[in-house]
């Protein structure tokens, strides 16, 4: 049975980092705004139709929403992740560059 409470952080962070507004998300799905809220916040169960739609909404898998197999990592790292793999090598290697020089002037 998946962490009510992991869900709802999950669903939450899919959201903002695919740049949606509860708002847009409700229209999507077809609900209201406070209905988002409520699931974001663990007060409201998610169908699993709902979850499906999230999923596809926010472009990551079911098990990932529903904190399935996360051997303690941090959702957002794992969010990173999945964008970074999107990238092609050349653009993975200047943000990698990035991350490289804002370690080195901390």
């Amino acid at each position: 049975m998946p962490d009510k409470e992991a869900v709802a952080a999950r669903l939450k962070s899919a959201r903002e980092h695919a740049g949606l507004s509860q708002g847009q998300v409700a229209k999507l799905l077809a609900m209201s705004r406070p209905s988002v809220s409520e699931i974001e916040a663990g007060r409201r169960k998610v169908s699993s139709d709902e979850i499906k739609k999230f999923s596809d909404i926010y472009n990551v898998s079911i098990d990932w929403l529903l904190a399935v197999n996360t051997g303690g990592v941090d959702p957002v790292v794992e969010l990173a992740a999945r964008e970074l793999a999107k990238l092609k090598k050349e653009d993975l290697d200047i943000v990698l560059n990035l991350l490289g020089s804002l370690k080195r002037n901390k």
